[in-house]
């Protein structure tokens, strides 16, 4: 694996163009494992354009043959020598320092958020897959829980996503009995979207990112919006939700734009507001 001393530049790259932010993970000699580096940079670049009202759709994707296989172990073992030899603290704090924030911010930006699964992902990498809101995967790429495989529980939000699309009892024994998930085995369980040949993922994921980037944004925040509220909520709460979120996308310039199209017959050309 790659050292630590990866710079925060050059282990995430981000693309802003036209509305939409690509962000790569840039380890493939690690097979985009997350050391330190990688965690702050991932971190730092989604809460950038989640903040940028520019950018209105995310394309999350990686280089070489894996998306992310999760925490980089070489340093984690480090981690873990220097906190029991200088009683240093937790060497698993990176969840609450790093994962957690990044989770967060792919669920909750007021922005699609596509994967584009371009190889294996596993343990947090197959939760920041599992956290975008579609997923393109190639047909050479995997899946893996991973964490019991070490002797760790779920993390970056595995616990939550997975259950939630796949229900409970298959969550159980993929995260009991860790193994690798086919991409079309994924398809199958709901976790991917959509599998394409490995040569057209790029394509294939820039085409589905590109097309969110140019639709109604506000609508889709809402969309995000009331799929997570309505996961913890009862039938009545959730339906006051989206009475208070179609309010709001009935209120944008895009609901207006959309219905003047419709009535010309002609094809909206959204402005994200």
């Amino acid at each position: 694996m790659a050292d630590t001393a990866d710079t925060l530049a050059d282990t995430v790259l981000t693309d802003v163009s036209d509305g939409l932010a690509t962000i790569t993970i840039n380890r493939p000699d690690a097979m985009n494992a997350m050391n330190t580096a990688a965690k702050v940079a991932l971190r730092d670049a989604l809460r950038a354009v989640a903040d940028d009202t520019a950018v209105r759709a995310v394309l999350l994707t990686a280089t070489g043959r894996a998306f992310c296989v999760g925490q980089d172990l070489k340093e984690h073992v480090a981690k873990l020598a220097e906190a029991r030899d200088t009683d240093g603290g937790n060497a698993l704090s990176t969840v609450r320092e790093h994962y957690n924030p990044i989770v967060r911010t792919l669920t909750e930006m007021e922005k699609p958020v596509v994967a584009g699964v371009n190889g294996v992902a596993a343990g947090a990498g197959f939760g920041f897959a599992l956290a975008a809101d579609y997923r393109v995967v190639a047909d050479t790429a995997a899946f893996n829980t991973s964490f019991a495989g070490v002797a760790l529980t779920a993390d970056s939000g595995v616990s939550w996503t997975l259950p939630r699309l796949i229900g409970a009892s298959r969550a159980a024994d993929l995260l009991f009995f860790p193994r690798s998930i086919s991409a079309q085995e994924a398809y199958e369980l709901g976790i991917a979207n959509k599998v394409v040949p490995a040569a057209d993922l790029a394509k294939e994921a820039l085409a589905v990112a590109r097309a969110l980037a140019d639709g109604p944004t506000v609508a889709y925040a809402a969309l995000k919006a009331s799929v997570a509220y309505g996961a913890g909520h009862t039938l009545a709460e959730s339906l006051e939700k989206e009475d208070e979120l179609q309010t709001r996308a009935g209120a944008s310039q895009d609901h207006t734009i959309a219905v003047e199209a419709f009535l010309a017959k002609q094809r909206p050309k959204y402005l994200g507001r």
